[in-house]
């Protein structure tokens, strides 16, 4: 049995609309695993439930071993092994940086307490700003206030649910990149939950895929970008192409090369700067529309073009 064990999670609210459908997984001690999915999905209740805070109508939780019981099994729900954090923030605003951190160990041993918070705000760099009240601090310092302070319990399973989607890509970037390596130090055990694949993939290669309450697909990414199971996990990676007289058979705008001469005839009718490629939209002459990615610049709006790929990078998908 996994670390953190997940079975036939089945969770079904007052409309009888599932929101998991048999969910199952296995979390090894100190493995990162980034959780995508779509708004919707089930992703937050999943954490809900793995950290004992939501009832589960069908399914298990183990950690090491021992079973994570129900809300409604429990006087006080969840456990101090297992710790959640929350998009919003959840800070104490008339609280210090330091009373923020140090507010679950106030019945433990004030060494103890003083140690661990001082231990905390070093690993997350938050040492300048102890003093300092919530709001005279940035969003990235706010979420690294609440994480310091999910971490003062020395939990051995820390989740995170879409913790940086209010902050712009360069906190978003830095902080996902610096709490990885804190994560690792560590050995903790984590689950990242995102919509966002960029945000996914630098946290961890351990992927998982969550569309409507099921669990599509896992692995690394890049076996995954090459081999997805259904249409949703392969449009995570990119837009898809379909080719004509190949039914329900796509190619990535980035596996396709551009000629001036020879392939499949096409129109350029529209010309996107982007940071790596021009990302060009195509018609092709039976007026379906493609995306190709210009990585030499010399195409502009109104040329013809030909279009070309290798079959064996064409993706056939059965499934939506």
């Amino acid at each position: 049995m996994s670390y953190l064990q997940i079975k036939g999670i089945h969770k079904i609210y007052q409309d009888n609309q599932p929101v998991l459908k048999n969910f199952s997984l296995g979390i090894e001690k100190g493995q990162i695993i980034s959780l995508i999915g779509e708004s919707g999905s089930g992703k937050s209740t999943l954490l809900r439930i793995i950290a004992g805070l939501e009832n589960r109508t069908e399914g298990e939780v183990f950690l090491d071993g021992v079973r994570i019981q129900n809300p409604n099994e429990k006087l006080v729900p969840g456990i101090d092994e297992i710790q959640l954090v929350y998009q919003e923030y959840h800070l104490y605003p008339n609280s210090t940086v330091e009373e923020n951190i140090s507010r679950p160990l106030l019945q433990y041993d004030k060494n103890y307490k003083e140690k661990r918070v001082a231990t905390l705000l070093k690993l997350l760099g938050l040492e300048p700003f102890k003093d300092k009240l919530p709001r005279h601090l940035s969003g990235g310092q706010q979420q690294k206030v609440a994480i310091g302070r999910a971490l003062s319990l020395e939990p051995q399973v820390l989740l995170l649910d879409e913790p940086f989607s209010s902050l712009d890509t360069i906190q978003r970037r830095e902080i996902i990149e610096e709490l990885k390596i804190m994560f690792e130090a560590m050995g903790i055990t984590v689950l990242f939950v995102t919509h966002d694949l960029d945000d996914a993939l630098q946290m961890t290669e351990n992927l998982v895929i969550l569309q409507r309450g099921l669990l599509i697909q896992k692995g690394h990414p890049e076996y995954i970008f090459s081999n997805p199971k259904n249409l949703y996990a392969a449009k995570l990676f990119s837009h898809l192409n379909p080719i004509p007289g190949k039914n329900k058979t796509y190619i990535r705008p980035s596996d396709i090369q551009l000629y001036k001469s020879t392939g499949i005839l096409g129109k350029v009718i529209l010309k996107q700067y982007l940071v790596h490629y021009n990302q060009l939209t195509i018609r092709l002459s039976n007026g379906d529309l493609w995306k190709a990615e210009d990585k030499k610049r010399i195409f502009e709006v109104g040329d013809k073009i030909f279009l070309k790929w290798e079959e064996r990078k064409e993706i056939a998908i059965s499934k939506v």
